[in-house]
Parts: structure tokens; C-alpha cells; sequence
């Protein structure tokens, strides 16, 4: 039976739990009401096509002359949209494929004009029912320029018998957003650095090979939520680049999926004491965790290489084989929460009676089914739109509505982690000493959790806790009086 450093989580009573969550809740609460005051994340810019069309130009070809907004790095990124209403009421589900001509060019700070791409023509189909789909004309990932000028055409659209009426959209980060989230970011980046480094002067004095196996996930964990809070965020607003935006993908990708792979240890190794060997334990889930973590870099390294040398460039449109690789990505999820329900299931069968591990378990299943369904709610707030469907890639990243979704997002995980780094930590009076296991009045606390049994009701712990201390004690004074 394994040797485990104690805990906070096997000293708090009922009370103690409830007062965790409300904290837990207020916090996530906090940053959700700061975001509901905060700024809208996209900044539009409308414009009728009727006014960019050249002189004597049809609406149903163009071709349309566009400039941009003034821009600064603060805007982050640049979408360029269309959005076509048919007059037809009574057309009902209508598709009709046409083509698409982009020319673009960048405005330099001495008003000089740059040629950045050759003529770009993209296959694209207008879906209209009882509105239009709305089209994206081209993204940006970084802003190089202080204004662009775009030309677009239209073919394959003449024939249409009912009148057309097209509407360009330019969408932008608000730039009093970027600076609410520079704040938050860091905020965020210095409270895990102090929380990081409290949970590791409390196991200081702890051998590492007597470390809980989720005292051993969350030093991996606070780093990586480091990383995903991203201290090098700023550069972005620095540096004219793609790669600190590429940086901040692959550092969320990496914790996320990091996560995901904490749950299924932990599930499985609560209940399997002793070695955990790397080819049955940690392989088959690094396996399925790895081929979901690889599929998202592969399609953001994709898009961003793409988007690189063509700004008309859509993955979800241009890449025949993006539905397979979709169906694989599904697939991947199914067996993973397959995999992850069994855990559970064997979990709490097993560990009903043994009450150390019982309430490890109960702890974070209850946890992390709050932190589920909140995300869920989010999820469905973030994606329940149709805006910028088209480019899946970009969805991921900006699809936040309002400030609200964003901070209450990114709370969400920081407080989650938060929360499990306290509880995980041990008391300032915790005892463990591996030299003195052999003494009876240490029996309680060196024995593996399986072997200390509290009983069912856990409001005893704290006395029982302080029985074992004022035991310890005892024993030390008669140890110094011989």
C-alpha cells in the first residue's frame, strides 16, 4: 500500500466543503458580473454594397471597392464579411454555388499603397431559407497594416432571377476589450504564479514519491494554467506576427487536453494503489488524449499556414477531407467519455466503503460537475450563434459575444484550479514523519487512505485529526524524559 501525504481535503467537516463551494462560486460570480459590465468583444463596421459598387456595376457581380477602418494592434484581428437577402420571400431552401474574386492590399502609416496578394477566386455557395448565410470574405490573424483595401467580384450569380441585396461587414476586436483582457490576463497569470508556489512550499517538507497522485497532477497543472493564462499574451499587441496568437493556441490546446488527461488518472489511480505502470496506466490514456490534442494543433498549424499565404482561405470550405478528419475528432470524444464514465462507475462501486478514498472521489466528481455544466452553459451562449460559421478555426478564439463569456471562461478553469490546489495542499499542522511510522500514535497518519478509517460521518475528522496531534505530542515528551 502506498504512503500518502495528508491532505486538507481529509480535515474539512461539512461545513468546511459547503464553505469551499460558496467561495468557489462567488468567485466565478465576481468575474462574471465585472464581464457583464465589460465591452462588447466585436467591433462591426456596416456598409451597403449599393455605395462600393464602381459605376455602372451590377450588385450581382461587382465589382465592390472596400476600406477598412483605421486599424492599431489593438484590434487584434480583421474579418471581412458578406451578407446577401434575397427579395424573393417564397424562394424557400435555395443553394446556389458562384465564385468569389478578392484582391487585397494594406495601407501603410505614410499612405502608401501595398499589394499583398494576387487576385484570390474561392468556390463559395449562397444558402438562403428565410435568410442568408453569412459569407466570410477573407481573415486576418495579425494586422500588418494601418488600413487594408479590398476589391471583391462576384460570378455565377448573374443568372438569378430575383433581385439581390449584399451587405459587407467589417468585425474587429474592440479595442477597449484587448485592453480589459491584457488586465485580466495578467491578473490571472500573477494568481497562479502565487498559488503555483504556495501549493509547492506546502509540499516541501513532503517526499515527492509520498505525494497523492492528484498532489502530483497539479504541480503538472498550475504550470500549465500558467501557460494557458499566457504571461506572453502581450506580445501580440508588440510584435506584427502570427506566432504569439499561434503561441496562445497551442498553450490552450496543451492545458486543456492536460485536463482531460487529469481526470482519467485520477479516476483510475484513486482506486489502483501501489506502481502505476506506464504501458497499462498512462498509455492507453495519453493514446486517446494525445490523438485529441494533435487534431486540434494539426487544424490550427493548418489554418494559420493557409491563412498565411491566402487571407480567403477556409479550411472548413477548402479542405475536401475536413469532414473525415470532423468524424475522427467526434469519434476520439465518444471513446473518451466512454473510457471516462467507466472510471467513474468502477470508481465510486469500488471505493463506497474506504472512506478516505470515498471522499477524494466525491470531492472532485462534485467539482468538476459544477465546473461541466457551467461550461456547458457557456459553450452553448458562445456557439448558439451563427456569426463567423464559416471558419471554424477563428470561431474557437473569437466567438465571444460580450466580455461575460470570456472572463467567465477563463475564471471558470483558473478558480476550478484554484479551488483543487487548496484542498489538495496539506495543513499547516499536518504530521508526517516516515521514520516514525513504526509508532503507534503515527499509525493513523502513515497508514495508506485505504487503511485509515475516519468512519462515515466526516464532521469526526478534525477531532480525530486533533486526537493523533495531541497523541503525537505525548509521545515526544516521554521519548525526551527517557
Amino acid at each position: 500500500m502506498e504512503q500518502l501525504a495528508p491532505m486538507r481535503l481529509y480535515t474539512l467537516s461539512k461545513r468546511h466543503f459547503v464553505l469551499v463551494f460558496v467561495v468557489f462560486l462567488v468567485c466565478f460570480g465576481l468575474t462574471l458580473f465585472v464581464g457583464v459590465a465589460g465591452p462588447r468583444v466585436i467591433a462591426e463596421q456596416e456598409h451597403s454594397g449599393d455605395q462600393l459598387l464602381v459605376k455602372n456595376a451590377s450588385v450581382k457581380t461587382g465589382p465592390f471597392i472596400l476600406v477598412s477602418p483605421p486599424l492599431t494592434t489593438y484590434n487584434q484581428q480583421l474579418w471581412l464579411t458578406c451578407v446577401m437577402q434575397a427579395e424573393n420571400s417564397n424562394m424557400g431552401d435555395f443553394r446556389q454555388p458562384f465564385e468569389i474574386n478578392v484582391e487585397l492590399k494594406g495601407v501603410m502609416q505614410d499612405a502608401s499603397v501595398m499589394h499583398i496578394n494576387n487576385v484570390h477566386q474561392k468556390s463559395r455557395t449562397l444558402h438562403c431559407m428565410n435568410k442568408c448565410e453569412e459569407i466570410i470574405v477573407l481573415h486576418l490573424g495579425y494586422l500588418n497594416y494601418t488600413q487594408y483595401q479590398v476589391v471583391v467580384s462576384f460570378k455565377d450569380l448573374e443568372n438569378i432571377t430575383f433581385e439581390l441585396k449584399v451587405k459587407f461587414v467589417w468585425k474587429t476586436y474592440n479595442p477597449t476589450f484587448s485592453q480589459v483582457e491584457i488586465w485580466f490576463r495578467f491578473v490571472f497569470v500573477v494568481l497562479t504564479f502565487m498559488v503555483t508556489c504556495l501549493f509547492a512550499h506546502s509540499l516541501r517538507k513532503f517526499s515527492m514519491r509520498d505525494w497523492g497522485i492528484e498532489q502530483k497532477w497539479m504541480s503538472i497543472l498550475l504550470p500549465l494554467l500558467l501557460l494557458y493564462n499566457d504571461p506572453f499574451f502581450p506580445l501580440s499587441f508588440l510584435v506584427n506576427s502570427w506566432f504569439p496568437g499561434t503561441l496562445d493556441d497551442f498553450f490552450q490546446a496543451l492545458f486543456l487536453c492536460a485536463l482531460l488527461l487529469f481526470w482519467l488518472c485520477v479516476y483510475h489511480g484513486i482506486r489502483v494503489q501501489g506502481e502505476r505502470k506506464f504501458l497499462t496506466f498512462y498509455l492507453p490514456k495519453l493514446i486517446i488524449v494525445g490523438l485529441l490534442w494533435l487534431s486540434a494543433v494539426t487544424l490550427g498549424i493548418w489554418q494559420t499556414v493557409n491563412e498565411l499565404k491566402d487571407p480567403t482561405y477556409q479550411y472548413k470550405v477548402d479542405i475536401v477531407n475536413f469532414q473525415g478528419m470532423k468524424i475522427f475528432f467526434l469519434i476520439v470524444v465518444a471513446l473518451y467519455i466512454l473510457y471516462l464514465i467507466f472510471l467513474i462507475v468502477r470508481a465510486c462501486s469500488e471505493l463506497k466503503n474506504m472512506p478516505y478514498s470515498d471522499l477524494r472521489l466525491k470531492f472532485l466528481t462534485v467539482l468538476t460537475f459544477v465546473v461541466l455544466i457551467i461550461s456547458m452553459v457557456i459553450l452553448y451562449l458562445r456557439f448558439g450563434a451563427k456569426a463567423l460559421q464559416n471558419n471554424f478555426v477563428a470561431e474557437l478564439s473569437t466567438h465571444y459575444q460580450n466580455s461575460a463569456e470570456f472572463l467567465s471562461f477563463y475564471g471558470l478553469l483558473n478558480f476550478y484550479l484554484y479551488t483543487l490546489a487548496f484542498v489538495y495542499s496539506p495543513s499547516k499542522n499536518a504530521l508526517y514523519d516516515s521514520q516514525l511510522k513504526d509508532n503507534p500514535a503515527f499509525s493513523m497518519l502513515n497508514d495508506s487512505d485505504d487503511e485509515v478509517i475516519y468512519g462515515s460521518d466526516y464532521e469526526d475528522m478534525p477531532l480525530q485529526n486533533g486526537r493523533a496531534i495531541k497523541a503525537t505530542a505525548k509521545y515526544q515528551d516521554e521519548s525526551d524524559s527517557d
